[in-house]
C-alpha cells in the first residue's frame, strides 16, 4: 500500500534532498512539504513550515532518519510570506541562529502583517465587501480575529532575495519570480538535477489561490497566467511542490493551470451573460468548486472567502481586457458584458 503524501517521514527525492511533510492545524491542505538539502557544511531548506507547538519535534523526528538534526540547518530559503512556509523559519533562526530568505516581492506583505497584528484577512475582507460578500466577510472575520497570533513569527529575513543565481553549500540554483500566489512568491531551480522547487505556484492536484495576502489589489491573476507562462516549456523540470507528491513534469502542470483557468474565464463569462448585471458573489455561487465539482454554499466560510476572491480576480482580468463591464455601486462592484 503506498503512503500518503502528508504521512509524516523523510523521503528521498534525490541525491541528497529529501522532501519532510509537517503538519498543518485544522488545514485541508493537511501538510506542507519543506526539502532538506544536504549541503558541503550541513543542511539548507527550502521553505520552513508553520510555527506550532508540535512542528519541532515532527522535523526533529524525520532528519533523524537519515542521522541529522534541527542544528544541521544553516539556510532556510522560503518561497513566500505565508504562515504554513514562513513563520517555523523564524523559530529556527531563533533556536539554532540559521539564516532565512524571503523573495524582496514580500518586503510590503510582512510590514503589514507586523503592523495589523492579528491573523485576520483584512484585505480578503475588502475583495469580500467589493463583491457583495459582506455575510462571508463577517463571518471570516469571527473566525479568524481569536487565532493565536505571535508577532516574534513574523521577523524580517536575513536576505531579501533577487531573482537570479543562488549558490548555496554546493547547489547552484536560480530563482525565478512567480508573482500572483502573493506578490513576492518565488521558484527555485536546481538545473544540474532538473528539479523545480514550486512553493504554492504549482501544486500537483489543485490549483493555488490567487492575492490571498494583504496589501493592495494589482490583478493578482494576471500576474499569476504570467509566471505560469514563464514555465510552460519546463518539460524536463521535475515538480517539487509545498502541498502533495512530488515528480512530474513542472512544465506540463503550467500548461494544464493555463487551460483550467481559460475554461474558468469561460464559465464565468456565461454566468455574467445569463446573471448581468451582477455582483461577484452572484457568479462565485453560479460555479462549482474543487475537483468534486462542489456547490459554492457547500463550502466552509474559509473555502467561499477564497473562492469569491477568486472569481473576483478573474472578473477583474475580464473587466481589464474589455471582454467585461464594470461600475461601483455603494462600494460593490456589478458587472456586465461589454459593450
Amino acid at each position: 500500500m503506498s503512503t500518503h503524501w502528508a504521512e509524516p517521514g523523510c523521503y528521498p527525492v534525490a541525491d541528497g534532498i529529501h522532501r519532510i511533510p509537517l503538519q498543518l492545524p485544522q488545514d485541508g491542505l493537511r501538510a506542507v512539504n519543506v526539502y532538506a538539502l544536504e549541503t558541503d557544511t550541513g543542511l539548507a531548506l527550502i521553505d520552513g513550515g508553520w510555527h506550532r507547538p508540535d512542528t519541532y519535534r515532527e522535523l526533529t523526528a524525520a532528519l533523524a532518519r537519515i542521522g541529522r538534526s534541527p542544528s544541521d540547518i544553516h539556510d532556510v530559503l522560503v518561497t513566500h510570506i505565508h504562515r504554513d512556509h514562513y513563520t517555523f523559519a523564524v523559530e529556527l533562526r531563533r533556536r539554532h541562529g540559521c539564516r532565512v530568505h524571503l523573495g524582496a516581492g514580500e518586503s510590503a506583505g510582512l510590514a503589514a502583517i507586523r503592523a495589523l497584528g492579528n491573523n485576520v484577512p483584512t484585505s480578503s475582507l475588502r475583495e469580500l465587501r467589493r463583491a457583495g460578500a459582506t455575510g462571508i466577510a463577517a463571518r471570516a472575520y469571527a473566525d479568524s480575529i481569536g487565532e493565536p497570533f505571535d508577532v516574534a513569527d513574523w521577523t524580517a529575513p536575513d536576505r531579501w532575495l533577487q531573482p537570479g543565481p543562488l549558490t548555496l553549500g554546493g547547489y547552484e540554483l536560480e530563482v525565478f519570480a512567480t508573482p500572483g500566489h502573493t506578490k513576492g512568491h518565488l521558484v527555485f531551480q536546481d538545473r544540474a538535477r532538473r528539479l523545480l522547487f514550486t512553493g504554492d505556484h504549482l501544486l500537483p492536484t489543485i490549483t493555488p489561490s490567487i492575492g490571498f495576502e494583504l496589501g493592495t489589489w494589482e490583478l493578482p491573476l494576471d500576474n499569476f497566467l504570467n509566471s505560469l507562462a514563464l514555465l510552460r516549456d519546463d518539460d524536463d523540470q521535475t515538480m517539487l511542490p509545498a502541498h502533495g507528491p512530488d515528480g512530474g513534469s513542472a512544465g506540463r502542470r503550467a500548461r494544464d493551470l493555463l487551460e483550467h483557468h481559460d475554461r474558468r474565464f469561460a464559465q464565468i463569462r456565461t454566468a455574467v451573460a445569463e446573471l448581468a448585471p451582477c455582483t461577484g458573489l452572484e457568479v462565485a455561487r453560479a460555479l462549482t468548486w474543487t475537483r468534486r465539482e462542489r456547490p459554492f454554499e457547500t463550502l466552509d466560510t474559509f473555502n467561499q472567502m477564497v473562492a469569491t476572491c477568486e472569481t473576483l480576480a478573474h472578473l477583474d482580468v475580464l473587466v481589464d481586457r474589455n471582454v467585461l463591464s464594470t461600475e461601483a455601486d455603494s462600494g460593490v462592484d456589478i458587472f456586465a458584458p461589454a459593450r
